[in-house]
């Protein structure tokens, strides 16, 4: 019986060892397959640095674009470990992973601005934070005819109930899509409709961006109407932008800590850099200095 119970402990203790070096094999920070979650208003530029970023390693990142709200309650339930969100995990939030016997770790990679457009038959490219806050609270003095959200749910919605000061509108003439192309399209078809996305949305290609107009934003601080941009945003002077951040709380060597890495780094910062987002670290440039000038056809 002894016997038995020494080969069955064993036997158990080879299988444990096996699972964990085989999950070691699969993923490693460069190589193996993992599930990010992403803000859908951000989804442009993620895809952007997967593309590099599985092009260089031997790695497979699976990007699923859903609403804030959605995100992180995945985190707090472990059912998914890398996410990129507009905001930094609350106190109370990280506390609850932590009970997961995780420790998120949350990194600034570069930020964002929320764009305001409108049909360009709209004579009209200028608005006030006031304007936007008074509509929220659906207050009668407001030019607005109707607010276009991605989702319910969205990061955009909470940024603005928050200047507003309010945690829901009650507004009837808010209407919400599944994804900021969809906006887009909605905007560009309607009249008067206001949307709301985030700035790599209004950097991609698309035909639908011909018929709609970017609006400037008035900074309360000085009075002037900003047009969102990587240079107003470096300046900060447009009042709606937000920080961006890749939160990962795998709790091992895995692919969170690669890509975080590899967003944070030279290669990723300098793909933010083009893309028209503000990157938390501005990539240098290297100049090459010759003493003297190569003479053509030696």
């Amino acid at each position: 019986m002894k016997k038995i119970l020494v080969f069955v402990t064993l036997l158990f203790s080879t299988a444990i060892t096996y699972n964990c070096n085989k999950k070691t094999e699969e993923e490693t920070i460069l190589t193996g397959n993992s599930t990010v979650m992403v803000d859908e208003s951000l989804l442009p530029i993620l895809e952007e640095q997967k593309q590099i970023f599985e092009a260089q390693y031997k790695a497979t990142i699976n990007l699923v674009p859903s609403s804030e709200i959605e995100i992180i309650d995945a985190l707090l339930k472990d059912s998914i470990q890398i996410a990129v969100l507009s905001q930094k995990l609350s106190i109370g939030d990280s506390l609850r992973i932590v009970k997961h016997k995780k420790h998120p770790k949350q990194t600034q990679f570069a930020t964002d601005a929320i764009v305001l457009i409108i049909n360009k038959k709209t004579n009209d490219s200028l608005i006030t934070i006031q304007e936007i806050t008074d509509f929220l609270k659906q207050s009668n003095t407001t030019k607005i005819k109707g607010l276009v959200f991605d989702n319910p749910n969205s990061s955009s919605v909470r940024y603005l109930n928050g200047l507003a000061g309010i945690k829901e509108s009650r507004n009837k003439n808010i209407y919400s899509f599944k994804t900021n192309k969809e906006v887009i399209k909605y905007v560009s078809e309607n009249n008067g409709m206001i949307g709301v996305v985030g700035l790599n949305w209004i950097e991609q290609s698309n035909p639908d961006l011909e018929n709609i107009v970017v609006l400037s934003v008035k900074n309360p601080k000085s009075n002037s109407y900003i047009y969102p941009s990587q240079n107003s945003l470096a300046e900060k002077t447009y009042p709606l932008a937000r920080d961006l951040y890749i939160i990962n709380s795998q709790g091992y060597s895995g692919l969170g800590m690669g890509f975080s890495s590899f967003i944070a780094g030279e290669v990723g910062q300098r793909i933010l850099l083009k893309s028209g987002l503000l990157p938390f670290k501005i990539p240098g440039r290297n100049i090459i200095i010759r003493n003297k000038l190569e003479k053509e056809n030696k």
